[in-house]
Order: structure tokens, then sequence, then C-alpha cells
């Protein structure tokens, strides 16, 4: 042994930057969040290597999975830096959920991956009451995680986010169906803002305006922060009670990044395409500004954001109608915004035609 080490005091894991009672202090906060969302199925509570759930006991006779994973992106960077960590939690929820409810899967439960380099309980503590709030919103129950603390991982304050559900569906009611035809009918969902996606383009716009996080923002009220951190809209209830009521939704699609033209194409089957018209829809306010202030060109802002739209639903002529009034009853800003139709190639296509008159006030 060198001289040096044997003179130097003995180390700690706590020495080296990890702070075991701080985490226990956090799972102790996480208990009764994660109970708050128990729902039928769920077998035990927290504290076990696994969580486990009961299908059978869930009511489902022939099912299958549907499993679904993602983060929060550089979301997480706006809420480090204007210091409100309680809503992203949320997001992480929305950005699974509304991922396999297009499936026709119910979210059965969720689990969360909670990064940072130093643990500061209190900033967790938030981040995963939003996970709880966002499970309560989606019907599904918050099982299990894991809080990791990693010093030299990451920048002081900085934390990262990510989580996967896991749901169900009757084998006869998953989506999308194969008869999406020509003249079909195609609704539209409202967004509450971004969501979860842009947001490193979001944030290179934020720096060019030379606005902080505080400063009230130019286009609605309440600070610039506040509003970028609009929780993503989790469509689950509404689309789950109208499948079921209906049981005419033929396709979903949910619209994330890639915006419409890529993320509508993915419930259609080949040789089809659905036209938009952008006429028929509203856009929030942040994303005229946005526009503006970055002077992104259109096709960057359909590619990168949901421009108004998160979610998208396909159904037949005959019973839009039906559909449109179930989901307006459960909530949901609804607009028929297109049609499906032939395409001219192999591949499926969403095209968005008079797309400038988006940015109309």
């Amino acid at each position: 042994m060198s001289k040096q080490g044997h003179n130097s005091p003995p180390l700690t894991y706590k020495d080296a930057g990890v702070d075991i009672d701080a985490g226990d202090a956090l799972v102790e906060h996480i208990k009764p969040l994660a109970r708050s969302t128990n729902r039928s199925g769920v077998i035990g509570g927290l504290g076990g290597f696994g969580g486990l759930f009961d299908l059978k006991a869930a009511g489902f006779k022939d099912p299958i999975l549907v499993s679904g994973t993602d983060g929060v992106g550089t979301k997480l960077k706006v809420a480090i830096e204007a210091g409100i960590p309680d809503t992203v939690g949320i997001d992480l929820v929305a950005m699974c959920v509304n991922d396999i409810v297009v499936q026709g899967a119910e979210p059965l439960f969720f689990l969360d991956y909670y990064a940072s380099g130093k643990l500061d309980v209190e900033a967790g503590r938030r981040v995963v009451a939003g996970i709880a709030e966002g499970c309560r919103q989606a019907g599904c129950a918050l099982v299990g995680g894991e809080t990791a603390e990693m010093p030299g991982m990451y920048a002081a304050g900085d934390y990262d986010l990510a989580g996967f559900t896991v749901g169900a569906a009757e084998r006869d009611e998953l989506l999308p169906r194969p008869d999406i035809a020509p003249g079909d009918v195609v609704l539209g969902l409202a967004s509450n803002g971004a969501h979860s996606n842009g947001y490193s383009l979001v944030r290179s716009i934020v720096a060019r305006s030379g606005l902080g996080y505080a400063a009230p923002a130019p286009f609605a009220k309440g600070s610039l922060g506040q509003v970028l951190l609009e929780p993503t809209r989790i469509y689950v209830k509404s689309l789950l009670a109208t499948i079921r009521s209906t049981g005419a939704i033929k396709g979903l699609a949910h619209i994330t990044g890639g915006g419409l033209p890529g993320n509508v194409p993915r419930c259609l089957p080949d040789g089809m395409r659905a036209r938009l018209d952008a006429r028929q829809w509203q856009v929030p306010a942040v994303f005229r500004w946005l526009r503006e202030t970055g002077r992104v060109p259109t096709d960057d802002m359909l590619r990168t954001f949901n421009c108004g739209l998160g979610m998208i639903v396909v159904t037949a002529a005959g019973d839009a109608a039906k559909v449109a009034a179930a989901l307006s009853e459960a909530g949901e800003s609804v607009t028929t915004v297109g049609s499906i139709e032939a395409a001219p190639q192999s591949e499926a296509d969403c095209v968005v035609d008079h797309a400038e008159s988006l940015w109309r006030s």
C-alpha cells in the first residue's frame, strides 16, 4: 500500500457522493404517491424487486400486452432552468400512455427511472408527484421505479427521467383496424401546446428572444417557463371510453416528434394517404410565437411540433358524428380535419394542405 493510501482517511459511499439516507427518504415520500394510483389488478405495494399485476383481476379475457417507453427530452432543461419540476412527471407518463392507447390498449401500470448527480429529495418528491398525477389521469398504477444518484454523470442540479408503461387490449380490439379505406374521416383532438416535442428548437428560440423563463410570456398569461411547461395532454380515458362506447374508431395516431407528416402514416395501411386541411383547426398561440421569433419554416414546424393536434382519429364517414360527439362529451376539443384517400405510392402518407393558414391569428 502506498504511503498516501495508508494515511488517507476512510472513504464512505456518502463521501463519494451517494447519500443512501436521502434515497430512502425519497422512497418514503413516494410510497403514498404510489398508493394514490392503485387500481384493480395491482398486487402488493412498493418495496419488492418487481411490481406484480393480475390481468384477470383487471377484467381481461383474451388480452394482448402492449408496452411503451419514453422520456421527456430537453423539456427537462426548461423545467430545471425555470425551477419548476412539478409537471414533467405528467409529461413522462403522457408520452408513454398516449403511445399505447393508439393501439387500443388500456394502460395498466407504470414504472419510472429518476437519475441525478446529487439527490435533491424535495425536487425528487415534486417530480414523482407529477408522475403520480399523470398515472391518475391515465388510470394506471405506479407500481415501482428506480432512483439513481450518480455523481459525475450529471451537472449540478440536473436530473433525467425515463419511464415505461404496460397495458392490455382484448385481442379482437387492437388498433389500427385493417379496414381503413378511402372516404374515411380524419378527426383531430386539440393539443394544449408543444407537449414534449421539439424542445431543443424551443430552447434555441427562447435564447434568440433574449427572454428568461421568469419573464412574462409574450403570448399568454403566466411566465414563459410556466407556459412552455404546460404538461402534455393525456388522451387515454376519453379515447378508451369512445372506443368502447362506439366501436367505431379505426385508427389513432399520437402526434409526437415528426409531427403530423411523420406520425399519421403510422396508423394507415400501405397505399393510403391522409389529406388534412390546415384551415380546419386552430393553432395555440405558442406555435405562432415560436415560428415568428425563430423564423422557422412551415415544413420544419410541421415536422417538429404537433401544431395544435395532439391526437388523430380515423373513422368511417357514417360514424364520424357519433365518434366526435363521444369524444366531445369526454372533454376533448374535436375537429374534422381531413379524409383518407388512395395514395399514388405504395407507402402510407400524410399531406397537409393550406399549411400557411395555420399562422393566422
